[in-house]
């Protein structure tokens, strides 16, 4: 049975897309080419599906949530909110998993940052 080899893109509609780019660059670091091309490094990738009611995403309108793996996050965390970014609630520790934070883009999309156990 063929398989998939692991994520290819990730899509997202946008009001001002360079805008909304230029802001995963200067916020995230996600140095994507003009094409959007981007090498990320080597590690654990999560495909899960939650309840349609879930509150997990944020908006009940926001029907899929990225999650980006980060070395460090409460320096990433503060990072951020020296650039005024939407922090949503205090990291969270999941024993085993790792920690968790969430931001918001300025399109209002959800964004989970998660710093592997």
């Amino acid at each position: 049975m063929e398989r998939v080899l692991g994520i290819g893109g990730y899509f997202m509609r946008a009001a001002d897309p360079a805008a909304l780019g230029a802001w995963y660059r200067d916020c995230l670091g996600l140095d994507a080419d003009e094409n959007g091309l981007w090498h990320q490094g080597a590690g654990p990738t999560v495909f899960a599906t939650f309840e349609s009611e879930t509150n997990y995403f944020g908006s009940r309108s926001q029907q899929a949530m990225i999650n980006f793996r980060v070395r460090d996050l409460d320096a990433m965390l503060a990072q951020l909110r020296a650039k005024g970014v939407d922090i949503a609630e205090e990291p969270q520790d999941m024993e085993g998993v790792g920690r968790f934070g969430w931001v918001t883009d300025p399109e209002g999309n959800r964004i989970e940052l998660w710093q592997p156990a």
